[in-house]
């Protein structure tokens, strides 16, 4: 892991994504890419190119303001920080960026209490989340002390999320980390029966070419009441779940649960791509 990006808006919730950042890059010795959003609407934008220029300098002087004092923080010393400054408006234009800049995570900050609507302007975390083809770290709230040591993944162990396990097997190595694995069971969702899971489960491992791992059955109610549950079973530090792009935070969560679960769990949370 070599470059992260942290989109910033001046908030502390933002802060407390570069805090998290600076952390992880010093662990893996990493750069780190800071991307602010002017968002100036075209409505704004004067017709006459020179009056253009002189409002698109204008705000482009506020932002480097901003940064100046953003960034004089003791725990980004040794760090090598690039900065963007770019009139995007839409956040899902964050992962052309990310691979622009060969970048390996992003690091948000997250409101959290109030559900990803609330996340940035209206639901742009979700929405990196959802278009983001590199992992995607949700911090909401500050962690001086950020470490991963401990990682649960969830997910339905159907064969299209094995990228996705892959990838969060790769990221458990990078961070000498260790990996709980869990399957929930509801017993009104496809629900399996005790063999059924273990065959489904040990399908899943030999294609994904681990035979080792173990998977821990969990029920519940729900899926998102059972990961919930089964987070606070350990001391884990991170929460990681699957993605499924444009139709929503994982196949196996339907509707908003995925959203929900990564708004109520009191972990941060890393969800990655399948």
């Amino acid at each position: 892991m070599k470059h992260l990006l942290v989109p910033v808006d001046f908030s502390e919730h933002s802060a407390y994504a570069l805090e998290v950042a600076a952390g992880i890059a010093k662990q893996q010795n990493a750069d780190i890419t800071l991307i602010h959003m002017l968002g100036i609407s075209e409505a704004v934008i004067a017709e006459d190119d020179l009056l253009e220029y002189e409002e698109a300098k204008y705000f482009m002087g506020l932002a480097k303001k901003k940064f100046k004092s953003f960034l004089d923080k003791p725990y980004l010393k040794d760090i090598t920080i690039r900065k963007i400054v770019q009139n995007y408006k839409v956040f899902s234009e964050l992962n052309n960026v990310a691979k622009e800049q060969n970048i390996d995570l992003i690091v948000m900050g997250s409101h959290g209490s109030t559900g990803f609507n609330e996340i940035f302007i209206g639901s742009n975390t979700e929405k990196v989340v959802r278009t983001s083809d590199v992992p995607v770290l949700v911090i909401k709230g500050q962690n001086s002390n950020f470490t991963i040591r401990n990682i649960l993944f969830a997910c339905s162990y159907s064969e299209d999320m094995i990228v996705a396990y892959k990838n969060v097997k790769l990221m458990a190595e990078k961070f000498s980390a260790k990996l709980k694995l869990v399957y929930i069971n509801t017993p009104y969702q496809d629900f399996l029966s005790t063999p059924e899971a273990e065959n489904r489960i040990a399908k899943f491992m030999l294609k994904a070419g681990d035979t080792k791992s173990k998977v821990e059955v969990y029920n519940d109610h729900s899926v998102e009441v059972g990961i919930l549950n089964f987070s606070k079973t350990e001391d884990f530090d991170l929460l990681a779940l699957p993605t499924h792009g444009r139709k929503g935070l994982s196949h196996f969560l339907l509707g908003s649960i995925g959203e929900d679960i990564a708004n109520k769990a009191g972990l941060p949370v890393m969800t990655f791509k399948i």
